[in-house]
């Protein structure tokens, strides 16, 4: 391998670490170092070196070779020494928000060694589906470093937020003659915020990925757009027995409240915050809704809708929304009907599913939904709720009885 080669780590070998970030940064001249605690998947890598991509649109069928490609156990000292090597200019992540904190104490080993080896400057990107993502990694990195090393990180080691957009299912195509192989939809979108990256040489220069000095607009649109109407219609399709995300979406009256929801209440509150253009919002929520209907992805309903505590949290996806419209003193109603459609998510071995519901069950749903969105009861917002809800709960009802 050539000297003058760039390497980047990225933590995650699964389906969007191999399916989205890691061929972009390949395409941006990496050699892409895959840290996974998966030694199968590290082995397969070390061995075959390379992966097809499959881009699962609806009108066409792609296919992307991903080569230059490696693999180390995450929780073996190779990755350390890797963090060590003046080549690797570049850490991205794609574990899952709760992995966070875990791959933190390694981090923060690799770049002690990188520290004690003079290595110079590094910029991390966490790519988690959550807001402020790497914000978090740092506040867990910083909580495992000496003083010295802080000193040093502090000045040498850039952490940028970013916003991730491709829906990226389970995938097991059945031609393909290696596990290493991924399908993705063709649209994706990769903003990181410029003022936070550090200055190497050269400088982080990646194709397909937007820097911008304005992320939160970028990362509240995704948020409150993309991901609110995904969990909306996973919740109401969950209720109106479909399977798949494009089965669901395909239904006239899911569809409907997902457009509400996502134009007229959101997004009108998105609008008047970040001063989005009207016809251009309008335009990316439809092609939300299309990317929602596309049959290929086959995209399972209780993958999307997994973790609805979490989904449910205070500035995520479905509470985000609703309490930005209401600042803008705005329409909710569609978008209690898909809180009102969590509270009825009920999947046995989704654990989070399964503690709401037995909250439900123990205080009664008025306390639940005043506890769990904060909105208090006798408040409209409850109230709008709480009624969604029990229309909701006849549809789950019937479903249940056919």
């Amino acid at each position: 391998m050539p000297a003058q080669e760039r390497k980047a780590i990225h933590f995650g070998a699964g389906n969007i670490g191999r399916g989205f970030i890691g061929p972009l940064l390949v395409d941006s001249g990496y050699h892409v170092i895959f840290a996974d605690v998966n030694k199968d998947i590290i082995q397969k890598l070390n061995e075959q070196d390379s992966y097809e991509v499959l881009i699962l649109d609806e009108e066409k069928e792609e296919r992307a070779t991903v080569s230059d490609v490696s693999g180390v156990v995450s929780t073996s000292d190779d990755i350390v020494r890797a963090f060590a090597d003046p080549a690797v200019d570049l850490v991205t992540t794609a574990v899952g928000p709760t992995v966070l904190e875990k791959i933190a104490v390694t981090i923060a080993q690799g770049l002690h060694a990188r520290r004690e080896a003079d290595a110079g400057a590094l910029n991390i990107i966490a790519c988690e589906n959550m807001i402020n993502q790497t914000s978090t990694l740092r506040e867990h990195v910083f909580q495992n470093l000496t003083d010295e090393d802080k000193a040093w990180v502090e000045e040498h080691i850039g952490f940028a937020n970013c916003s991730v957009d491709r829906i990226v299912p389970p995938f097991d195509p059945k031609d393909s003659s290696t596990p290493l192989d991924v399908g993705v939809e063709g649209f994706y979108e990769w903003v990181v915020d410029e003022k936070a990256l550090q200055h190497t040489r050269p400088d982080v220069k990646l194709k397909g990925v937007r820097l911008t000095t304005d992320l939160q607009a970028y990362i509240e649109r995704k948020l409150f757009t993309l991901n609110c109407g995904h969990a909306i219609t996973a919740y109401l399709g969950f209720l109106k027995g479909y399977s798949t995300i494009d089965e669901a979406i395909r239904d006239e009256e899911i569809r409907e409240t997902v457009r509400g929801a996502l134009f007229n209440e959101g997004g009108a509150a998105l609008r008047k915050k970040h001063n989005f253009d009207e016809q251009e919002y309008a335009q990316y929520v439809e092609k939300t809704i299309a990317r929602f209907a596309n049959p290929r992805l086959k995209d399972e309903i209780v993958r999307v809708g997994r973790e609805p505590l979490r989904k449910l949290a205070k500035g995520d996806r479905l509470l985000g929304p609703a309490y930005m419209a209401r600042e803008y003193k705005l329409p909710i109603d569609n978008l209690a009907k898909g809180i009102a459609a969590a509270f009825l998510y009920e999947v046995s071995d989704d654990k989070q599913s399964v503690d709401l519901q037995k909250k439900v069950e123990e205080q009664g749903i008025e306390k639940a939904i005043a506890e769990t969105t904060g909105f208090s009861e006798g408040s409209d917002e409850h109230g709008k709720i709480l009624d969604a809800y029990y229309d909701l709960q006849k549809i789950d009802k019937k479903q249940r009885s056919s």
